[in-house]
């Protein structure tokens, strides 16, 4: 069974700033270590600090993660700049943005692969991804079956003001039955 990665086994508050500056790009990673050395030295005299290739590969996963939040992110936005005030565009996006979260979740298995990844820890990766991609699922069912059900309702409440409307001008302008019928049938009103 292999190891979790070394900066994975740090105290949150050290893999917390490894993150913050792996994600600014402020420091290179001689930089970083040389850093990490003076700010932590405690652990840093207890061989506890992580390698500059274990930060390197750390780092390699945590830019994929952030490119795929930043993809979530713009996919978002031009996906309500397509869909503007449309009912259930807010919905789509979310939905976008989860379909997104699933690949990210692939990519994590992927990355489960390397020899510092538990097997069982892979199994439990599998298995969320699983039970996620059956909520999604379930999610988009539903969304589908709203607007539809939203579709009908604008629909019929469409009809009903039409034939009101129909009726008006039928009787205020002395419209012939058979005219009034032939324009409910042009119309679908029943």
């Amino acid at each position: 069974m292999s190891r979790k990665s070394s900066v994975s086994r740090l105290p949150a508050e050290i893999k917390s700033y490894i993150e913050a500056m792996l994600a600014t790009g402020a420091q290179t990673l001689d930089e970083l270590i040389a850093d990490l050395q003076q700010r932590y030295p405690a652990e840093a005299s207890a061989g506890k600090l992580p390698s500059r290739s274990a930060i390197g590969r750390y780092g390699q996963k945590l830019d994929r993660r952030l490119a795929a939040i930043k993809a979530s992110t713009d996919a978002a936005r031009l996906i309500h700049e397509q869909v503007g005030d449309e009912y259930a565009s807010l919905s789509g996006a979310v939905m976008k943005l989860v379909q997104t979260e699933m690949f990210e979740a692939i990519v994590t298995l992927q990355e489960a692969d390397d020899p510092d990844t538990d097997p069982g820890e892979r199994l439990t990766l599998l298995s969320k991804a699983a039970k996620n991609i059956a909520t999604l699922a379930r999610s988009d069912v539903h969304l589908k079956k709203f607007q539809a059900e939203v579709e009908e309702r604008v629909r019929t409440r469409l009809l009903e003001e039409q034939k009101a409307k129909l009726d008006l001008v039928a009787k205020a302008e002395g419209v012939t039955p058979a005219t009034q019928a032939a324009i409910r049938q042009a119309l679908g009103i029943e």
